[in-house]
């Protein structure tokens, strides 16, 4: 199945790219080889094969939901140019 440079054309216009004349004859040229390279999986018998809904195993990776402590507060604080009160102060926005 060849794709023809009016394709690409339009397939370009969908895609709001300008392409010049060279870039439309090499983009129907590698679009061809691509689409001849995907119609050679049609010859494979696949008739014993079982659909996959996934190449790998799928499970929870997840980990356990536990309470740990958090970061101390003077810790957190020491990072803060301006403090007040135990909280941070930031300048007044209006």
């Amino acid at each position: 199945m060849a794709i023809s440079e009016k394709q690409v054309e339009q397939v370009a216009h969908l895609a709001r790219l300008k392409l010049t004349e060279p870039e439309k004859q090499l983009f129907a040229v590698q679009l061809t080889a691509i689409l001849e390279y995907a119609q050679k999986l049609n010859e494979l018998n696949t008739e014993t094969v079982e659909p996959l809904h996934h190449i790998l195993p799928v499970y929870n990776v997840f980990r356990k939901d536990e309470a740990r402590p958090g970061t101390p507060r003077e810790e957190i604080l020491a990072n803060a140019p301006l403090i007040e009160d135990g909280q941070y102060k930031v300048p007044r926005i209006i």
